[in-house]
């Protein structure tokens, strides 16, 4: 016999969930995906960007803009074609290998990164209060769990931008490192476990990780400008903004973190299989933030509620304003790629900022969620509790105003 409180509840939940559809209802139809011109072309002219691309997915409808310049000055205009460097948005690439090759029980997410190591090569572990040494696993790797830290510091003076570490160097540091803290325990945005990942994949899978990309998923996407090598003909069409960025240089020395080149037509089809195709493993949380003791360098498009496989998520999952995420930025570059699996809409953006007055992370959320026909994301978002909020360190703080994000 359900009781009288029982009764209450559940007409209560029916009420709101009735209420909740008669609001979708009143609603009405999205607006057209040319909408999000206006609030890109403001973020363009906010951060005094020398070019933006905006690529927008709904369901099968796409959309491409592009503005300014492709380099100061020169008065032409950027094309879908035009070279874009992803920055941390690489990351999601291995994180999809990832879940690929774990569905074919290739590898599994708890595999500890030792199993894939090269010969005679040390993988450090770490004690949890008295307990057996916690190694390092897969996992840890691709939810920023690892204990390692952010980059591989020194690098050369003059090194072209996402060109080192390479795989030699990186295993030799890794030798002689201590982990910040055990693995699983804490969040520590970590560039360098991205690329210890990439490594893994392409031993797991016995072949180098470009042409596992490459086989996997850009080729049969028809992703054929989104590569590590580019060629003259592309670096030619490279954005360049007020800070060159550098070189167009081979990057497959960072092929898991942030070395991939790509342009708005690839990403259109990358946001299309995001969107539609890609398996919900993929896609899963796999760390509540508010579990582990601090979660540093997460935050820069808002405080996640939850970590992934390179995803972070902001909301809760039954929330129809949940929006899946990640940033980018170095080289002059910054990139932004978020879904909102509620509708079917996924935004991107690469631009090449002068000033950083704003957030455009945060503009993007409020431009997927408008096209999504749902109000702005609210201001405060899951934040953990206090005793689990990170504490204030360089590598954890937000970005000023005037400064660019490093966050890949």
């Amino acid at each position: 016999m359900i009781g009288s409180g029982e009764r209450a509840r559940r007409h209560f939940a029916l009420s709101f969930c009735l209420a909740a559809f008669a609001c979708l209802l009143l609603r009405g139809a999205p607006p057209p995906l040319s909408s999000a011109s206006q609030p890109a072309a403001e973020i363009l002219r906010r951060t005094e960007s020398t070019a933006l691309v905006l690529v927008v997915v709904r369901g099968s409808d796409i959309y491409i803009q592009t503005f300014g310049e492709t380099s100061p000055g020169n008065g032409r205009k950027p094309t879908a074609d035009s070279l874009i460097r992803l920055c941390s948005i690489t990351k999601l690439f291995a994180a999809d290998l990832l879940a690929r090759l774990a569905a074919e029980n290739v590898i599994h997410l708890n595999d500890p990164l030792q199993r894939f190591a090269p010969d005679n090569a040390r993988v450090p572990t770490r004690t949890l209060q008295g307990n057996a040494a916690r190694a390092i696993t897969l996992q840890d790797l691709a939810t920023h769990t690892s204990g390692l830290p952010r980059e591989v510091l020194p690098s050369p003076a003059k090194t072209p931008h996402f060109t080192f570490p390479g795989y030699a160097q990186r295993w030799t540091w890794l030798r002689r490192q201590k982990l910040l803290f055990p693995p699983g325990s804490r969040a520590l945005y970590s560039n360098v476990a991205f690329d210890l990942l990439a490594d893994a994949l392409q031993s797991a899978a016995h072949e180098p990780y470009p042409r596992l990309l490459a086989e996997r998923i850009t080729t049969p996407l028809g992703m054929h400008d989104t590569t590590f090598s580019p060629t003259p003909r592309q670096c030619g069409q490279l954005l360049r903004g007020s800070d060159s960025g550098g070189d167009c240089s081979d990057t497959t020395a960072t092929t898991g973190s942030a070395g991939l080149y790509t342009t708005a037509s690839d990403m259109s089809r990358w946001l299309g299989y995001l969107l539609n195709r890609q398996t919900a493993a993929a896609q899963a949380i796999y760390i509540d933030p508010a579990s582990l003791k601090s979660a540093q360098g997460l935050r820069h498009a808002g405080e996640p509620s939850g970590i992934g496989l390179g995803w972070l998520q902001l909301g809760k999952r039954e929330e129809p304003f949940m929006i899946l995420q990640k940033t980018g930025a170095g080289a002059g570059f910054a990139t932004y790629l978020a879904l909102n699996p509620s509708q079917h809409t996924g935004v991107f953006l690469a631009m090449t900022p002068h000033r950083w007055p704003i957030n455009p992370f945060e503009a993007a959320n409020n431009m997927l969620l408008a096209l999504s026909n749902l109000p702005p994301m609210p201001t405060r978002i899951d934040h953990p509790p206090a005793k689990n909020r990170a504490r204030k360190r360089p590598h954890a703080r937000q970005p000023r105003k005037g400064t660019l994000p490093t966050t890949g």
